[in-house]
């Protein structure tokens, strides 16, 4: 029974003693996690938000101060060329209408009656019956009143003019989009025109104002394509192009930013006025090119966990002492060894680079990140029994 013990308690002892040595030439055998190179797609994108507006788009005011007495529309009411939206009350400006029209018979009254002094003037002139100076008084009357017959004639159409602007018509065909008064209120036109409606022209037809970065603007051309989505309908991309690049700078708190408007086909109606647009700018895109994760090209080898510099063997140590070569490189795994590998990258997406250049294939492994594994901690030895 003794013996069994004994040999029991050695057979643990040596299992224990294994198991710690083959956990600990582990430890010291460098590890990564790589991905492989791949050939694929890759779409050069400048992103940017925006809002969505309509094309053209006109404030619908009035000249004439007054209450609002009729409303013919109302949100998202199709209206034509020339018809009546709204009506300002007219009573007051119907009463100036008729006070400058009598103004203009009495007016007419005195030219025609200083017209028959001028002509009778004229006739007793001839026949040296007044004096030369009641000839000049008549044609002075009635060169007079033939002034105020013109200023009363002037005013009578001032009145018959801000008359019909009581009448509120809409200047283009489209949807009324905004409407910002209501019956009985009073508009005031002294100083500025007060806005009735807003007016969109044609909702099918849509822009996005977007504000490009002044680093990705240089590679913004008018005519490429847009691809955008928004937040109500997070599923659907919708399709546009570049339509205008516009000069002047936006800045706020010293960011600089320029408008870059797209133009946009809305035939079914889902895109609205103010709707905020998520735009991916597409610049240039490659087909089936090779290319790596972008992963591949932040890593550096200098960033392997400590212990691991003599496990690639030789030449990593001579690498270890000399300085870090300049330039775009990736590290390849090779026979579970580390290869520094220069490469030319091109475009990249966000998720893949393209490599134009370099020494790598198609499935070859590339380094992405050092594995770091926790060192195992030093026991007393094994527990006997």
């Amino acid at each position: 029974m003794t013996k069994q013990k004994t040999m029991i308690r050695r057979t643990v002892a040596i299992f224990s003693l294994l198991s710690m040595l083959l956990f600990s030439c582990k430890g010291d055998t460098p590890s990564f996690r790589t991905e492989p190179v791949s050939r694929g797609d890759i779409q050069q994108t400048v992103t940017a938000t925006g809002t969505v507006n309509a094309v053209t788009t006109v404030q619908v005011g009035t000249q004439v101060s007054g209450t609002i007495k009729n409303l013919y529309v109302d949100f998202n009411s199709r209206v034509t060329k020339g018809q009546l939206i709204a009506l300002i009350d007219p009573e007051m400006l119907e009463a100036q209408a008729a006070q400058a029209r009598a103004n203009v018979g009495k007016a007419d009254a005195t030219f025609r009656d200083a017209d028959r002094t001028l002509k009778r003037n004229r006739e007793l002139f001839g026949k040296n019956l007044i004096p030369r100076s009641d000839l000049d008084t008549a044609e002075t009357n009635f060169e007079s009143a033939k002034a105020s017959l013109d200023q009363a004639k002037a005013a009578l159409k001032v009145s018959d003019t801000n008359l019909l602007y009581t009448r509120i018509l809409s200047p283009v065909d489209g949807v009324v989009i905004s409407r910002n008064v209501d019956i009985g209120q009073t508009v005031a036109a002294s100083f500025q025109t007060p806005t009735l409606f807003t007016i969109a022209q044609d909702l099918t037809k849509m822009q996005i104002n977007t504000n490009v970065a002044e680093s990705d603007i240089g590679v913004v051309k008018v005519g490429q394509a847009v691809e955008f989505t928004v937040d109500a309908y997070p599923d659907t991309t919708f399709k546009g192009r570049v339509w205008q690049k516009r000069q002047a700078p936006i800045t706020v708190q010293n960011v600089v930013t320029y408008d870059v408007v797209i133009k946009v086909d809305n035939r079914d109606l889902k895109l609205m006025p103010g709707m905020t647009a998520n735009v991916s700018i597409i610049i240039t895109t490659e087909h089936d090119v090779l290319r790596i994760t972008n992963a591949a090209m932040r890593f550096r080898f200098s960033e392997r966990p400590a212990g691991t510099a003599s496990a690639p063997g030789a030449g990593a140590k001579a690498n270890a002492g000399a300085p870090e070569k300049k330039g775009p490189a990736v590290w390849v795994l090779e026979n579970d060894k580390p290869r520094r590998v220069n490469i030319e990258p091109g475009i990249s997406d966000g998720n893949y680079t393209e490599i134009v250049s370099g020494d790598l294939k198609e499935g070859q492994a590339i380094i992405v990140e050092s594995l770091k594994k926790a060192k195992p901690q030093a026991t007393s030895g094994p527990r006997m029994f």
